[in-house]
């Protein structure tokens, strides 16, 4: 059984910042993921010669310096500063996005117009009573927008997105989405917005968002970390001051794996072990709670499976003809389609390498693991794409070929009652003293990118090179609680 000091399971950004940052500091440290490349949810991949992304993602320069110092550090040059270009779908009407008053004004028919500004204007008067607090997602954005943007827009995309009404979402769900929205805040960002451009501005790197989790992968084996890709972990077995890990692998993936260059270590062998000092987990809470000996008790065990996420279906169309829109984004909040984003990669940079007689679009579907948008053929998927270009106005789009992408737990879903539930799990995880777990799908939160590199060096500084620190990290988890997500 190989010994080290510390296993991470999941080649994210959470997970590969923590391995980086322990490696730095002198730690033996091996990182475990299933897929064939890094980075989960925020790696790249080509097709028809063009690099994307799973969805659309950036990164907000407003971060910690600490954390931008080493993304420029990682990425160098190739780390560009963009301005967004998004747009968003109002009623039948394309608005810019983040949006300008006056053109949402336009986008909104007369009578509902006037209720909004009413309803925007009297908010001061909507606030809760001394001691009473929204319960509800849509209590809360309707006490902040009115009832009339709530219905024309929040309701209809949350419903889309997490699949649910907003009466049955936790208000913690807006809250991490939007602060503390109102429409006055709103107003002023848009204000903010048409005066300078800083606040548009975002930073993506020049070979795909992945190009960041591959840097970071690199300088984590350079600085001496192990990297296995293809391969995961099956159960884990706490004892002793320790934990030891089964390794699992997909044969398919670690091919893939070796042929793209990734390198693997011969002894750590499928259904062979580990011993670890400590664990690093980034997997979904729930699998943690299955996959741990000794086992979770009944009342956590019960509660993982009342904690659920959104998956996705990412339709990718090679479009003939150059680019498609000069358009990074385009949102559609309303029912009419069940596409809730496009996002066109080669527009959030610019590259020489990318092709200039066609493009890549990707269209976002949420949906349930089983259900018909999950369950859809290539056939079925090409043709919500063309209900959507057509029943939204966009341009048309020349199909060539396209590739389906389909993702388990992208959005954690925050009903009414989560918390309890989430609150179990945490209380299991943190008598484990030799696991800890973090990262958007390991603390079931929807954070961004640069939060989840936060997450990962705050779990590395908590271990440092004796006793894991976990009154450290229960600080550190009481700010994360404070992140607040870009879309």
């Amino acid at each position: 059984m190989a010994n080290t000091d510390l296993v991470v399971l999941g080649a994210g950004p959470a997970g590969l910042a923590a391995a980086w940052r322990a490696a730095r500091r002198g730690l033996s440290v091996v990182v475990l993921d299933r897929a064939e490349a890094v980075g989960g949810m925020a790696a790249s991949f080509d097709i028809a010669g063009v690099r994307v992304d799973y969805g659309s993602h950036r990164l907000n320069p407003d971060m910690p310096g600490y954390v931008l110092a080493d993304l420029r550090f990682l990425l160098g040059a190739d780390l560009q500063t963009r301005y967004r270009d998004g747009r968003l779908l109002v009623g039948d009407r394309w608005i810019t996005y983040p949006f300008k008053p006056r053109e949402l004004a336009r986008a909104l028919p007369a009578v509902p117009m006037a209720r909004a500004a009413f309803e925007a204007l009297s908010t001061p008067w909507r606030k809760p009573k001394p001691g009473e607090s929204p319960e509800s997602y849509a209590e809360l954005m309707r006490a902040g927008f009115g009832p009339t943007l709530y219905e024309q827009v929040y309701a209809p995309y949350a419903r889309k997105l997490w699949g649910i009404d907003g009466e049955q979402i936790d208000a913690e769900q807006a809250r991490r989405k939007a602060g503390a929205p109102t429409a006055l805040s709103a107003l002023t960002r848009a204000v903010r917005n048409v005066l300078s451009n800083e606040s548009l501005a975002y930073l993506y790197p020049r070979r795909g968002f992945g190009q960041l989790c591959e840097t970071m992968a690199d300088a984590a084996v350079a600085a001496g970390a192990r990297l296995r890709l293809g391969s995961a972990a099956e159960r884990l077995e706490v004892s002793h001051g320790e934990v030891s890990v089964q390794l699992g692998r997909s044969e398919y993936h670690y091919a893939a794996a070796e042929r793209s260059g990734w390198s693997s270590d011969a002894y750590l062998d499928s259904g062979g072990w580990l011993r670890a000092r400590h664990v690093f987990s980034t997997l979904p809470l729930p699998l943690l709670a299955r996959m741990t000996t000794p086992g979770a008790p009944y009342e956590a065990v019960e509660a993982s499976g009342d904690l659920k996420f959104r998956a996705i279906v990412l339709v990718y169309v090679v479009h003939k003809g150059g680019r498609w829109t000069r358009h990074d984004v385009h949102y559609i909040p309303g029912g009419q389609t069940a596409v809730s984003r496009i996002s066109e990669p080669m527009n959030h940079r610019i590259n020489p390498e990318d092709p200039e007689d066609r493009d890549v679009v990707c269209f976002e579907m949420p949906c349930d693991i089983g259900d018909e948008i999950w369950n859809g053929s290539d056939d079925e998927l090409a043709e919500l794409v063309r209900d959507c270009v057509r029943e939204t106005g966009l341009p048309p789009i020349n199909i060539d070929w396209m590739q389906v992408k389909r993702v388990r737990n992208v959005y954690p879903i925050y009903h009414r009652g989560y918390r309890d539930q989430l609150s179990v799990l945490e209380e299991w995880v943190e008598n484990i003293p030799h696991i800890t777990t973090f990262g958007r799908q390991g603390l079931f939160t929807p954070d961004n990118t640069h939060h989840s590199m936060i997450m990962g060096y705050e779990a590395a500084d908590a271990l440092g090179s004796g006793e894991f620190d976990h009154a450290r990290w229960g600080q550190a988890k009481e700010r994360f609680s404070n992140h607040i997500v870009e879309t």
